[in-house]
């Protein structure tokens, strides 16, 4: 891991896939990635940047409401299961991980008390979050070994 930081990002285009699951069931979303990537390519949009998670909703003894997402350079129009919108903009706190997505869940909590620790507030109302994101930076078809992934986590400070 390495040490968190504030970023700013631009308000970013993107499309995605919805869903709700729980803590055992969160790679159902994730599999819709390369649904995803066809869509994509059969409307002739190259991603511009890395797909991720975002995490809109999260109770872990419950649901998680989230998105299997992707950015893209100009916005289009979602159709059928995949919606377009607009990841906000802002300061974010970031950090990244290098090894196995089980780990991103501490990964994650050191992020959150490390800010917390600072006194930073989150883009949150209870359960849900303006925008908290797992980031893949590693492209799977590319690098098969999941302890080699290269993964960050955003999430949106108030």
């Amino acid at each position: 891991m390495t040490e968190p930081t504030i970023v700013e990002l631009p308000d970013r285009p993107y499309v995605a896939i919805p869903g709700t699951v729980t803590m055992q069931t969160i790679g159902k979303i994730a599999d819709r990635f390369p649904e995803m990537f066809g869509w994509l390519a059969g409307k002739g949009v190259a991603p511009a940047g890395s797909p991720f998670l975002r995490y809109k909703v999260i109770d872990m003894e419950g649901e998680l409401e989230l998105e299997a997402g992707i950015p893209v350079a100009e916005a289009v129009p979602g159709e059928g299961d995949i919606i377009a919108g607009t990841l906000p903009g802002g300061r974010f706190a970031t950090v990244s991980h290098h090894g196995h997505v089980d780990g991103l869940a501490d990964v994650t909590g050191a992020l959150l008390a490390w800010a917390d620790e600072r006194g930073l507030a989150w883009d949150r109302e209870g359960r849900r979050w303006g925008c908290r994101m797992e980031v893949y930076n590693t492209n799977p078809a590319e690098v098969s070994d999941m302890n080699e992934w290269d993964t960050d986590i955003q999430i949106r400070l108030a």
